[in-house]
């Protein structure tokens, strides 16, 4: 679960790294989950990359550190927070995604994103 002010990683190629997540828009509560879209501002970032410090993308949730309880009764838990920074279309801002992601991205919607991921958990 994920709040204003939390930091995650990047799990895409777009050249940034780390991000400050800084809005929650489209969630009725005070955190995100896993397949939510967020507001993030890129707090580190690699100097060839297409995402540079300082600019504010929205993003998307792959993985969380706090349990995800499932419809089967199941949890899921990763080691890091992780997001997938969008374009303005809502696609994928980079090429490639690095590590799993969540099943639940893909049932809220980003198919692109799960398609690129290595693995879907």
């Amino acid at each position: 679960m994920l709040q204003r002010q939390s930091y995650a990683r990047v799990a895409d190629n777009s050249g940034a790294k780390k991000v400050q997540i800084i809005g929650i828009p489209y969630a009725p509560r005070k955190y995100a989950t896993l397949g939510d879209v967020v507001t993030v501002t890129v707090k580190d970032a690699t100097p060839t990359g297409s995402a540079k410090k300082g600019n504010i993308y929205r993003a998307v949730v792959v993985r969380v550190a706090k349990e995800v309880r499932r419809e089967d009764g199941s949890y899921i838990k990763f080691d890091d927070n992780a997001v997938v920074l969008l374009n303005q279309y809502g696609e994928p801002l980079g090429t490639r995604i690095l590590g799993p992601i969540a099943r639940e991205v893909r049932q809220k919607g980003f198919t692109k994103i799960a398609s690129l991921a290595p693995e879907v958990v």
